[in-house]
Order: structure tokens, then sequence, then C-alpha cells
């Protein structure tokens, strides 16, 4: 195996942080956008007509409330038969008033007689309405519609002109003839405050509007009341106002310029106003974005982690192939290839420092006898040994190398001739002490060379294995030099 370059490695690592990305983004995106998918169908087919319906409920206990009370009124016997009778005792008419808005717990409570003109007030008589009155149209419009009351906002002149809604209702005689009008009020104020109530306690933007789109009762809020008077003055939703208002109801959309926008209508006869549920888009997948970006973090995360541990073993496997590549695995010394990069250096730094630089190529005597009659687990425990030898008698900057079979080649930085023979011969008297096979004694021949400055490496060895060769033909277990023959 070859290790990997680092243009190799870097293109690799590339390739699975790509994958790793591609991978973890688009199973976030999915989950993301399948997750929004289910918010926004719960949104519109079960939260908002939920909220709808609970305030409906809501809306019946404390908005329609004066309407069956105004309704109540209207049918009355007493009244009838007081205003019938000829409107005699007043103080009779102002009693129920007070009873009615004591009993109710009403703003206001008001009987306007169609005969006498007269507006009963549970503090008396009020005034007597009139056609060329402005603040009096109410009755006189109320007087010739159809249907049988109206809701309506104006100034209450019994309570110091405070805004009122007025739930105002007609009054009939036993044979259907109309004989006046009657009512309760809420205050706007008190209303808007139940409005606001709504939207706290259910989350959402709340308001009312009429068949015209005018925006009637709203809490303090950018959707309606002060700043919206219309539904065609809201961003988005002003395309729509003609289709929501002509259905009645419904679930709509509509995006405004910083968000999107769910909005659930609905009809309430009672109050003919249309009741307006909206949720924002933006709060709604809050939670959804979040759980995105935390995905998005941990995929980031993982991924480093990932990246980080390939780096990692990366190295690792490349540190490992080269020792692979550059080490005798038998011997732990360096191989041949090795050999030959090592010594080019070696070669330049002694130039360099103009320094000596010698050599010692020897191999181990008879070992072709010692395979064949031991086995060649024998003679691989010898080499086995004679390498640890090697590494535990030369210093570190010297280079011991694994020439071939039983071959080795040491070479000695910044060591004279003299000092390579004495290394050489503590060698051969080492490598004899040396524990082997039992019965059996190892021996080694040695050729020791001196480099000369600009000598090729081809050339130094084979100068090496000339005096390798000599001290064979000496008779072997000796060292031989260009001067010198050591024997045992």
């Amino acid at each position: 195996m070859t290790p990997l370059r680092g243009t190799d490695r870097s293109k690799l690592m590339a390739l699975v942080c790509l994958l790793l990305c591609c991978g973890f983004l688009a199973t976030t995106l999915i989950s993301y956008f399948s997750s929004r998918g289910v918010v926004r169908t719960a949104i519109i087919d079960t939260e908002l007509p939920l909220t709808s319906d609970n305030v409906y409920s809501e809306i019946q206990r404390d908005l329609v409330r004066p309407v069956l009370i105004s309704s109540m009124m209207s049918r009355d016997t007493f009244l009838r038969d007081w205003i019938i009778g000829g409107e005699g005792d007043i103080r009779q008419m102002t009693r129920y008033l007070k009873e009615v808005m004591s009993h109710y717990g009403a703003f206001t409570a008001f009987f306007v007689s169609d005969a006498s003109k007269t507006y009963y007030h549970a503090d008396g008589v009020l005034k007597r309405v009139a056609p060329e009155e402005p603040r009096d149209a109410w009755y006189f419009r109320v007087r010739q519609m159809k249907e049988p009351y109206e809701i309506n906002v104006d100034p209450d002149l019994a309570n110091r002109d405070k805004l009122t809604i007025f739930i105002n209702y007609r009054v009939l005689d036993y044979q259907g003839q109309y004989i006046g009008a009657t009512g309760v009020g809420l205050t706007v104020d008190a209303v808007v405050a139940i409005i606001q109530d709504y939207q706290r306690r259910f989350g959402r933007t709340i308001y009312f509007a009429n068949s015209e789109g005018d925006i009637v009762l709203a809490g303090r809020s950018k959707e309606g009341g002060e700043q919206r008077r219309n539904i065609r003055d809201i961003p988005g939703l002003r395309d729509l106002a003609d289709t929501i208002l002509a259905s009645k109801g419904g679930s709509f959309e509509y995006e405004s310029a910083d968000s999107h926008h769910f909005v659930n209508v609905r009809y309430i006869p009672e109050l003919k106003w249309q009741l307006f549920v909206v949720k924002d888009d933006k709060l709604a997948v809050s939670n959804v974005q979040r759980a995105l970006y935390f995905n998005l973090l941990v995929c980031a995360c993982v991924t480093l982690l990932v990246l980080t541990l390939l780096y990692i073993s990366f190295n690792r496997y490349n540190k490992a192939l080269e020792e692979m590549a550059a080490t005798d695995s038998l011997t732990g010394l360096a191989n041949r290839h090795a050999l030959e990069l090592l010594l080019q250096q070696a070669m330049r730094e002694a130039t360099r420092q103009n320094s000596p630089l010698t050599a010692i190529l020897f191999d181990i005597d008879h070992f072709k006898a010692l395979n064949d009659s031991l086995g060649h687990l024998a003679g691989d425990r010898v080499l086995r040994h004679l390498g640890q030898l090697l590494q535990a008698n030369l210093r570190t900057s010297d280079i011991a190398c694994r020439w071939g079979g039983e071959e080795f080649l040491i070479v000695l930085k910044d060591t004279p001739m003299a000092v390579a023979l004495r290394i050489a011969e503590t060698l051969r008297l080492r490598v004899a002490e040396m524990p082997t096979a039992p019965k059996e004694a190892i021996h080694i021949s040695a050729g020791v060379v001196a480099w000369q400055l600009g000598e090729s490496i081809t050339a130094l060895l084979e100068r090496a294995d000339v005096q390798l060769y000599r001290a064979k033909a000496a008779g072997r277990n000796t060292v031989c030099s260009e001067t010198t023959v050591t024997a045992s």
C-alpha cells in the first residue's frame, strides 16, 4: 500500500466533508420543512378554529349576554304594559331599569317611548329625542329598521359621553306595532379589555369587523384597533377582504412585509360581526426554527468531529505506511529504499560540515547452512536478535539498514576510519556472544570503507562490497578495510 499524498488526502477529506454536509443538510432541511408543514396544517385545521370556538364561547358570555338582556327587556310584559298604559308612574320605569342594571351588571339601561319620545334612564328622564338632533339619529334608524336589534357605538349622554357599545332593541306591542326602543350598554374600554384578555390567554391577535370590513372592536395591537380601522388597511389582507366578507368565515393566509399570517374568520350572528383570529407565522414556527438551528449546529459539530478523527486516522495510517515502507518488518531496521534516502542526506551533511563518513557492510557467515539445518524460523530469530543488537549499540545519529537477506549496512556519521574499524570489531565480537540456536555460534564478516568527497552511493557500496568479499576470502569472521584485515 502507498501512503496518501497531501493533495490526495486533502481531496479525500474535502469529499467526505461535502458528503457529510450534503447528507446532514438534506436530512435537516427535509425534517424542518416537514415539521413546518405539520405546524402550519395544525394551525390552520386545529389551532385557529379551536381558538375561534373558544373565543366565541367567551363572546357568548361577555358580549352576547347584553343582547339577550335587551331581548328580554323588549318582551317584558311590565315594560310593554307600562307603555300601553300611558307611561303613568315614571318611578316604576326608573326602578325597573335600575333593577336591570343591578341584576345583570349592565353599564347602562334605557328605554325610549315612541309615543312621547321620552328617553328614560335609571336616574330618571334623560331627554326627549328629536329627528333633527344628530345624537338621536340612532333612535330613528332603529325605528325604521326591519332587524330586531342593532349594536351601535356612541357616546353615552347619561355617563359623561363615555364611549359605549349599545344594544338597541325594538319593542313591539302585542299586535306587533312598534312602541319604542330599549337596551343596555357596555363601555368600549371594558370590551377592549375583554379582547385583550382573549389575546393574552390564547396568544393570538383578535378583532371584530362589520360587514363593510370596518374594525369595530380590537385590542391594542398593530393588527386592529387604533392603527387599522378597516381590514383593507392591513397589508396583505386587503387583497382577501372582499372574499372574506363575502364568505362569512373560513381559514385564510396572507403575507405582510415581515411575516406570514394565518387567519380564521367566523361570523357571529348575534353581533352581526365577523371574528378574526390571527396567528403570526414567525411565532408559530419559532420552535421549529430553533430546532433547525440546533440540528445544523449539531451537524456542524459532528462533521468537524468526523473530519478531525479522519485527519488523525489519515496521519496515523500514513505514518504507519511510511514506517512500513521505510522499515524492515523482521529486524526493525531501515530497509534498502530508506537507506538510500538517509545516506544521501548523510553525504550532504558530511560535505557541508567537512566531517568524515564511514560505512560498514557485513553479512552472517554460513547463514544459508543455518537455515537449512535449523529452519527458517531459527534464521529469522537470528536476524531479529541482530537488529536488536544494532539498535542497542549504535548512536541515534547512525544509520543501520538490512541491505538484503543476511546482509546489513551501517553508516557512521562524523566517524573516522580508525573508530569505524573498532566499532566493526566490537560488533563482530558481540554478534558471536548473541543468543542463538543451541550449539550454534554466529559470526559475521565485515568490510569497512570511508566515503570520499563527491563519491556516489553506488561507488561507496561497491568499495564496501569488495572489502566484504576480502573478509570472506580471508576465512570469514573477519573485518577488512582497504588497508587493514582483522581476523578472529
